[in-house]
Order: structure tokens, then sequence, then C-alpha cells
């Protein structure tokens, strides 16, 4: 369980971020609601509280410093720390490398990977202090495995997961964990605009034959921000249904 722990969970409005605030204010945590869809966060926010969670939702832009530092100072002012971060906001540009437009691997390795940086370093200082942390960074099986057509998005989740190794060496003694997870082809509103034939082609890859669901990836993170998950540190939780096997 997580009683009373306190939970910033970035790209929380829409598919594996809102079913994970969700997951973890079910499992007692107090949820920082953060995303830039503000017209989304009174729902989420409400759909927590009627959980008998407290929450709090915060319109943000995860590129930008100053509004992260404003999100962060709002969120401890209300709930006194943060204990538990999961960097989830990200986006994809597709497109063929000799097409990549310096914007579209830009704003990926911003909202992907940067932010993760902002943040972590933002709530590190107060965890060590506490001497206990949790942060689960939401990678990506493309990560591992590359994919035609999404440099940016794999050198990102790579990217993420290089990083938790490193800043998890860093943290370790002071009782905090970095970790990741990263899912395969989940069914969010992204994969429920593929057609016929490309479904078809990404359930070939899949050994267990089905689509995973935001659930399957929030159930992961859970575990990692779990006491029971505190002698694991510095790895990636592929949630994928088998179609990387690392």
């Amino acid at each position: 369980m997580l009683h009373d722990r306190v939970a910033l969970v970035t790209g929380s409005t829409s598919g594996i971020g809102r079913v994970t605030a969700l997951e973890l204010a079910r499992r007692g945590a107090k949820i920082v609601v953060a995303s830039n869809e503000g017209g989304r966060i009174p729902e989420v926010v409400g759909e927590i509280r009627g959980l008998a969670s407290e929450a709090e939702g915060y319109e943000v832009d995860v590129t930008s410093r100053p509004g992260l530092e404003e999100m962060v100072k709002k969120a401890t002012d209300r709930f006194g720390r943060i204990d538990i971060l999961v960097n989830n906001a990200g986006i994809t540009r597709d497109n063929l490398m000799i097409r990549m437009k310096d914007s579209e691997w830009e704003d990926v390795l911003n909202v992907n990977l940067s932010s993760a940086f902002y943040l972590t370093r933002l709530v590190l200082r107060s965890m060590m202090k506490a001497r206990y942390g949790r942060i689960i960074n939401v990678a990506s099986v493309v990560g591992v495995s590359g994919n035609a057509g999404q440099a940016n998005y794999a050198a990102s989740k790579a990217g993420l997961i290089g990083f938790s190794k490193s800043v998890a060496r860093e943290v370790a003694a002071r009782g905090v964990t970095v970790n990741c997870v990263a899912p395969g082809f989940i069914q969010t509103r992204m994969t429920d605009a593929l057609n016929a034939a490309a479904r078809e082609a990404m359930l070939a890859q899949i050994p267990l034959g089905t689509m995973g669901k935001a659930e399957d990836v929030a159930c992961a993170i859970a575990f990692l921000a779990s006491d029971e998950a505190g002698y694991i540190t510095g790895e990636t939780i592929h949630v994928n249904g088998g179609m990387y096997m690392a």
C-alpha cells in the first residue's frame, strides 16, 4: 500500500498516465496531476477524489523549467513533500530519418527526456534528505529494440533508461530508487488510430497475441512505487506481452 505517500504523475490526464494516477490513488497515495491538457485536469482530479484520495491538478508545459519549478513548489506547499515521481509525459513525431525535421527531433527529446531530467532534479534533494523516494520513468520497448521511423522517440526512451541507471547509482545510498517501465504495444488513443493491416502486423509480433492495457503498465509502476520494491533500482521492467525479451 501507498498510504499517505505523495505521487506526482506527468501526462496524467490521458492514457497510461491517467490510469497510473488512479491506480496509485487506489493504493492510498495522494496524487499531483500534471498535464498540459488543462481542460481534462478537473475530471481526473474528481475521479481521484472519488476514490477517497487527495488530489491537486496543475496545468504545466513539461519543457518549461520555470513552469515545472512553480508546479513543484505549489505541490510541495500543498502536500509537504513528493515521495513518488512518475515521469510519464511523452509525445511522438514519427518520420524517416532522412526526412526528419530538427523540430521533430527537438520536440520529442525535450518532452520525453529533458523533462524527466528537470523534474528529477527538482524533487531529488528533498527525497535524499528524507532518505526515501521512488522515481519511475516510462520508457518504451522501442528504446531497446529500435523502430523504423522513430529515431527521435527511440533515442528519447533509450536515454531514459541510461539516465535512470546513472541516477540510481548516485542516490541508492540515500534510500531513493530509480527504475523504468517499458511498455510495448498498449491500447491507447494512438494505437486506436491504426488501420486493420497495421494492427494485424503489430499483433503478429506479440507472443501473447494481444495488445496490453494501460492497467498492465500502471500496475507495474505501482509495484515499483511500493515499499515491496525497495530493493529494486536501476532496472527496466518490460510490459510487452513477450514481443521483446531482454
